[in-house]
């Protein structure tokens, strides 16, 4: 018999050895009181939320009501004789709801009985109470805090928080009026209510569409999860202010959206703000073919040189980029196959073709006239809307051929070229300027910040055609200014200090300025070419009082090219090739080289004479005095005009058109 017990016990001994381990805390749990395990589920259940609150209440309600209900069952001491046990259960939980269901017991050992259900009912029902009102509470407060989740689909997202955001915020606007329940969701690290009251603020009418704000980090993959990438329509990552690196910022918010594990299979349409060229290459690798890089002061460097050899350059950029006017689409159309580039420039009567997007995904803009159109290229184009793109044969009687005007060689000369003031972009801008002008060219910068001189000295140039010279003046003091003779040059560029001042005292800087070269030009009676970069849109109606020739508003031109990128995937590359040296630029030169100003021309005419010369015609410069109140300060600057309209032009107007040169 002892063996048999010793057996057994060796038997249990080795079940127990090969029984399935269970966790940690199965084995802690094990080994303590039911109270115990109570007490440890009601601590993990306090960290669950208000549901896991109501549920150990209604557990509490529970065993108050069955244990009253056995006590009444079992002893028999209620009213008439006691109840059965469902009666009972039906008595205690109506006491549990209503403590004035006890009014009119009987019997002490019964009154008691009640009491307790009812002390227990008031407990739970208190605390419930509490439970619910510190959950809507929270929900509530994580609403405010912009921290739930959007629910909305084929809506644009814009990542990160800049000065920009409220031009890109109006021109998304503008682009979808055409649209249903159009959404903009925004995420930043910036509170939820601080950035609508900023909206609301710096925007003025949001039309149909609706500004949806979120607090969080860009970079965090769940923080991207609240504003549901994988439903959305387009996605703008602007360059965040505030901090040392942004350009990291956003290659690693392009890193989080298009690695994220639980993101799409369809390819997103992201467009993202770069401020160094020399992080392109990184953030191509990180965004594939996903991703359309802006690089801000490329782009403005870039347009600033142009428009400082060409007057009234930047207005043409800006209505190729805004929503309000003309736009630039990308359409396949077969009735162009086969058809030569020449043919497909006068194929349209309201819109302009400028450029193809080959199969292979190169883009050429003014391709040869005689370049024959194959199957699977897009035909790149300037129209008021995509629905008015369409072919018009041309009216033959509108081409005035003995209006057009055999080609002048024009000898080009050095240039002489003036920088007042100084930022960042300045050494690209002389980058860029030193490709374009002729061999024996100067370019003067005067500024005063610190290091400046040195940081000139020691910049790269595109070419050896130009010579620069640093001077260290007070460009705020007018005969300093003076002292720099400005006459002399043939173009002047006014930069603002964004790197060392706040952006209203850098543009304050550069009004000063430029009121002081206006000065000096009505003193000596001689016109002097000036291009002035501002920062704030808001301070070009004040600057307009200096009378400068052009004005480049830096944030403007970004804004607009992240909210074009967002709409039409191939912009980016578009406009690599537009303000590129090489291939193609946009220019404004005299009408009267062109055609016969002695009598009026019709679009067809002038789109013929720049065919002729292997260039593309997409506009002109007309300025009149009736357009003086021209809302959009566009000055007299038209793109894309109706080509069956009849103008008579002056010597002073400008044909604007694409050419390599």
């Amino acid at each position: 018999m002892g063996s048999l017990t010793r057996a057994n016990a060796a038997r249990a001994g080795r079940g127990a050895g090969t029984a399935k381990p269970g966790t940690t805390k199965d084995r802690q749990l094990g080994a303590v009181s039911l109270g115990e395990r109570l007490k440890y589920g009601f601590d993990k259940s306090m960290s669950g939320g208000a549901m896991a609150l109501v549920g150990w209440l209604g557990l509490v309600t529970l065993i108050t009501i069955l244990f009253a209900a056995s006590v009444l069952a079992l002893t028999g001491i209620g009213p008439d004789g006691g109840f059965n046990f469902i009666e009972a259960v039906w008595q205690s939980l109506m006491r549990t709801m209503d403590a004035g269901t006890m009014g009119g017991d009987t019997g002490w050992s019964f009154r008691l009985l009640t009491l307790f259900v009812t002390a227990m009912g008031i407990l739970v029902f208190s605390a419930l109470i509490s439970v619910i009102s510190a959950g809507l509470d929270a929900k509530i407060d994580e609403a405010r805090k912009g921290r739930s989740r959007v629910l909305e689909t084929d809506h644009t997202i814009i990542l990160n928080w800049s000065a920009s955001i409220f031009d890109i915020i109006s021109e998304l606007v503008i682009a979808n009026e055409s649209r249903k329940n159009p959404r903009i969701v925004i995420m930043a690290n910036k509170d939820k209510v601080e950035m609508e009251d900023e909206i609301a603020d710096k925007v003025e009418d949001l039309k149909n569409t609706q500004i949806i704000c979120r607090s969080g980090d860009p970079t965090d993959l769940f923080d991207l999860s609240i504003v549901n990438p994988q439903a959305c329509r387009s996605i703008i990552v602007v360059s965040p202010e505030g901090t040392d690196d942004p350009d990291s910022q956003v290659i690693k918010t392009v890193l989080a959206l298009t690695n994220d594990p639980k993101r799409r299979e369809e390819r997103y349409l992201i467009a993202a703000e770069l401020r160094d060229s020399h992080n392109a290459e990184v953030a191509r690798i990180v965004g594939g073919d996903e991703v359309q890089l802006v690089l801000a002061d490329d782009l403005i460097s870039r347009i600033v040189v142009q428009s400082s050899r060409q007057v009234g350059l930047s207005a043409v950029y800006s209505e190729l980029l805004d929503f309000d006017g003309c736009e630039i689409y990308t359409t396949e159309l077969e009735d162009l196959v086969g058809k030569t580039y020449g043919e497909a420039v006068m194929g349209y009567r309201d819109s302009a073709m400028i450029g193809l997007r080959y199969p292979d995904g190169r883009t050429r803009m003014n391709p040869p006239m005689d370049e024959v159109i194959a199957e699977g290229c897009r035909a790149i184009i300037i129209a008021e809307d995509d629905d008015s793109i369409r072919l018009t044969p041309p009216d033959e009687r509108l081409i005035d051929a003995s209006a057009i005007r055999m080609p002048k060689a024009v000898r080009r000369k050095a240039e002489r070229t003036l920088i007042i003031g100084w930022n960042r972009r300045g050494a690209l801008i002389a980058y860029e300027l030193s490709k374009y002008v002729r061999p024996g060219s100067l370019l003067t910068i005067a500024a005063d910040t610190p290091g400046f001189a040195e940081e000139v000295a020691s910049m790269p140039l595109g070419s050896k055609n130009m010579k620069v010279e640093a001077k260290v003046i007070d460009t705020g003091h007018a005969a300093s200014i003076e002292a720099l003779d400005p006459v002399s040059y043939d173009s002047i560029m006014v930069l603002g200090y964004s790197d060392t001042m706040e952006a209203q005292s850098a543009d304050t800087r550069t009004l000063i300025t430029l009121l002081h070269l206006r000065k000096l030009s009505e003193r000596l009676g001689v016109h002097i070419s000036v291009v002035s970069e501002m920062i704030d849109i808001r301070n070009r109606e004040l600057a307009e009082v200096t009378r400068a020739d052009d004005f480049v508003v830096s944030n403007k031109l970004v804004s607009l090219m992240l909210a074009q990128a967002s709409e039409n995937e191939y912009l980016s590359d578009i406009f690599a090739d537009l303000l590129d040296e090489d291939g193609s630029e946009i220019y404004m030169r005299p009408i009267g080289d062109y055609v016969d100003l002695s009598g009026p021309v019709s679009g067809y005419t002038l789109t013929e004479a720049a065919r002729r010369r292997g260039e593309t015609a997409i506009g002109y410069r007309r300025k009149r005095d009736e357009d003086e109140a021209d809302g959009r300060n566009m000055g007299g600057v038209v793109v894309n005009p109706d080509k069956a309209e009849v103008l008579e032009f002056l010597p002073e107007d400008r044909l604007i058109v694409l050419s390599e040169g």
